[in-house]
């Protein structure tokens, strides 16, 4: 079980990119999927969220912005970045809480390996 995402690279100010990741190998379930980031020198930040319900939310950064979605049956989420600035340059991770087995104990939360995102001005 892994996750792996996608969809970084280099855009202008003001430009768009996707990012996506996808939760490979079989999982019970799928709770929480989030996309996080880190810039050189900051700690990871926490920058969405989404329940397995659908319920999402977007950090106040990002607000108006980036948006958050997923599909539960491709065990996917989507972080769709729009009006991007310098700032929001960093690695950016995604992770999921996972069950793997029904029978296990309690959920894990995986990580993926991270998509550098690089906005110039």
């Amino acid at each position: 079980v892994q996750l792996q995402a996608s969809g970084g690279g280099l855009v202008q100010a003001g430009g768009s990119l996707t990012l996506s990741c996808v939760v490979s190998g079989n999982v019970f379930s799928v709770n929480f999927m989030a996309w996080y980031r880190q810039s050189p020198g900051k700690e990871r930040e926490l920058i969405a969220d989404t329940t397995s319900s659908g319920a999402a939310r977007v950090a106040d950064s990002v607000k108006g912005r980036f948006t958050v979605f997923r599909d539960n049956a491709k065990k996917m989420v989507w972080l769709q970045m729009n009006s991007l600035k310098p700032e929001d340059t960093a690695v950016y991770y995604c992770a999921a809480d996972l069950w793997v087995k029904s029978e296990d104990s309690a959920s894990v939360v995986y990580w993926g390996q991270g998509t550098l995102v690089t906005v110039s001005s």
